[in-house]
């Protein structure tokens, strides 16, 4: 006789409703499904003329792909985390008596096939569409920013050399070796609208006019970006954009805020830095709370790829209680 175990006893209805639980039935809610299943669809592969096992469906796989996005879980970490947890099978769809379930590389054969017809992108894009309908996602204001993610600097690899695509910069007194995430955030919302990446050393203002969607009037930015209003870019693409660049720190602090004219640049560059806030906002969702601090792959077109589902996600889990107010009425 086949011994029962626990999932199959009854023993489940009495554990706790643990954090992980409650955060996948609230993403099972406001994860617009249907129209991110409708967008993959048209690209996966179809049963196969002469029989054989058929292809898992685009539903399961875009969920597992998520899951390994929620929790930072490499392909083979994603296939074990599907034999030892009864809650990812549920979430996936997947039967508790599955004999077949997703093995490491159909894992990676679906990430393979959102980056060969950039569908990453079209995540992001969807996502943020369906946000714009529901009003969360205005036009009128966008904030840049971008920041450091490491990647591996060890040169003991098959390969004996570091990622030729990732580069080291200093920041501060420190070193850093990695690529640099950068970001348009919806001024209002802070949600994330347009995602690019490059090599750490990269300075961020060879991004800003690519960060920008064009139907915004006013972008806010860091100090960093000083300048930007002059580069040719800038000029030839936004030409009408109103550029609100923080002071260098030392002029700041070298106002007399005593003064009349002291205490208004003082007023403006708090107002400027409360706005400009938003955009940190993201950056937190996807290295705190998804746990995503070093890159998983070599080279910057799959990095791109995985932040820009990384920050659609990011996306909905900001809103995420609008959202479920919306469904639970």
């Amino acid at each position: 006789m086949k011994q029962m175990s626990l999932s199959e006893s009854g023993f489940e209805r009495k554990t706790k409703r643990t954090r992980k639980r409650e955060f996948l039935d609230e993403m099972n809610l406001v994860v617009p499904w249907a129209e991110l299943i409708s967008l993959i669809a048209p690209h996966a592969p179809a049963p196969g003329a002469k029989g054989g096992r058929p292809p898992f469906a685009v539903r399961t796989m875009l969920r597992i792909h998520f899951l390994q996005q929620w929790f930072n879980l490499s392909d083979p970490a994603m296939e074990e985390a599907l034999y030892d947890t009864p809650m990812f099978r549920e979430f996936a769809g997947l039967d508790a008596a599955e004999d077949n379930l997703p093995d490491e590389s159909t894992i990676l054969r679906f990430r393979h096939l959102l980056e060969t017809h950039n569908l990453s992108l079209q995540l992001l894009a969807t996502v943020n569409a369906t946000l714009a309908d529901k009003g969360l996602l205005l036009k009128s204001g966008t904030v840049v920013d971008a920041t450091l993610i490491a990647a591996p600097s060890s040169t003991k690899n098959s390969s004996g050399e570091r990622d030729p695509e990732m580069h080291q910069t200093k920041k501060g007194n420190q070193w850093h070796f990695g690529m640099k995430a950068h970001i348009g955030v919806d001024a209002d919302s802070g949600l994330v609208h347009t995602v690019t990446a490059t090599a750490a050393n990269a300075h961020d203002i060879t991004q800003a006019s690519v960060l920008l969607h064009g139907d915004e009037t006013d972008v806010f930015a860091d100090s960093g970006y000083r300048g930007v209003h002059k580069r040719d870019e800038v000029i030839k693409d936004h030409p009408e954009i109103n550029w609100y660049v923080a002071m260098m720190p030392s002029h700041r602090k070298a106002l007399d805020k005593d003064t009349p004219m002291g205490a208004i640049m003082e007023a403006l560059e708090k107002t400027k830095a409360r706005i400009r806030a938003k955009v940190e906002h993201p950056f937190r969702v996807i290295k705190r709370q998804f746990g995503h601090v070093k890159v998983r792959y070599r080279g910057l077109a799959k990095n791109t790829a995985q932040l820009h589902t990384l920050f659609a996600l990011s996306n909905i889990w900001m809103v995420r209680r609008m959202l479920l107010k919306e469904v639970r009425g």
